[in-house]
């Protein structure tokens, strides 16, 4: 399955990515990281079931410069309650988990 993982490049935030997927003993068939205008973003390849896709997404929402993760297997609404609602920014919190 192929994740797509937008995030603001601050110290660790992809190594914070990278070890959700290494602490599961997961195989990352592939890895690619780049910038995406004012953000970066990785695509990680990785063979997973349903339950590890659920883990993974709450895992990588919980880093605070994560923006948005994407699967092209994975059902968007089946994830919605792992991030703030869409009228509702997350900016706040995350600044003050930085700090």
């Amino acid at each position: 399955m192929q994740f797509h993982i937008c995030y603001r490049n601050t110290q660790g935030t992809l190594m914070r990515i990278l070890n959700a997927a290494s602490r599961r003993a997961l195989d990352l068939t592939a890895v690619h990281a780049e910038a995406a205008e004012h953000e970066h973003q990785a695509t990680v390849v990785l063979e997973v079931n349903p339950k590890q896709v659920g883990q993974l997404y709450r895992e990588w929402y919980a880093i605070p410069d994560v923006i948005h993760v994407g699967s092209a297997a994975a059902h968007p609404a089946a994830w919605t309650s792992h991030h703030p609602p869409a009228g509702l920014g997350a900016e706040p919190s995350r600044a003050a988990a930085r700090a």
